[in-house]
């Protein structure tokens, strides 16, 4: 039986990302994969009810594991607490990942969600740090091996 792979759906082309657009990353490997129906292609923020596009989003001063163990929060651009909503994406990703037998994923590093390496700092000024976003932190955290979108050749790989 294939490995399935929970994967970011703003990599596969689709156009979910905070501002509306995607980070199309789909390369040979990934499209094969498609074909032999081993990507769960899946979006936290658009399960969780978040619209397409929706203003940036940071971690205050912490990481995705911090915000969910309930020590920090995660801000809209306009200062609005969105903590909850993004507490929800992550465990949407993890049970979707769950259900469907995902051994690993591949998601978008910098993303307050989805990052892998690096998420912003929280102070809205482009400025990174290392740490994981709040989805990467659960899945991780159970058993899921997480790439970021530039370790696909990494996950290639370790898949094969």
């Amino acid at each position: 039986m294939n490995k399935k792979i929970l994967v970011s759906a703003c990599l596969m082309g689709h156009n979910v990302r905070y501002n509306g657009t995607a980070k199309a990353h789909l390369q040979t490997t990934l499209a094969r994969w498609q074909k032999e129906q081993r990507l769960v292609i899946f979006c936290p923020e658009l399960a969780a009810g978040l619209p397409t596009p929706r203003l940036p989003v940071e971690i205050i001063s912490a990481t995705g594991y911090e915000v969910m163990q309930g020590n920090a929060r995660m801000v809209e651009s306009t200062g609005n607490d969105v903590t909850q909503h993004y507490q929800l994406a992550a465990w949407l990703a993890l049970q979707r990942a769950e259900e469907e037998g995902c051994v690993a994923a591949l998601l978008t590093d910098g993303s307050p969600t989805c990052g892998v390496h690096q998420i912003y700092d929280g102070t809205f000024s482009g400025k990174t740090i290392s740490g994981m976003g709040v989805a990467t932190t659960l899945l991780s955290q159970s058993g899921v091996l997480v790439f970021s979108h530039s370790q696909v050749d990494e996950l290639v790989e370790w898949i094969e």
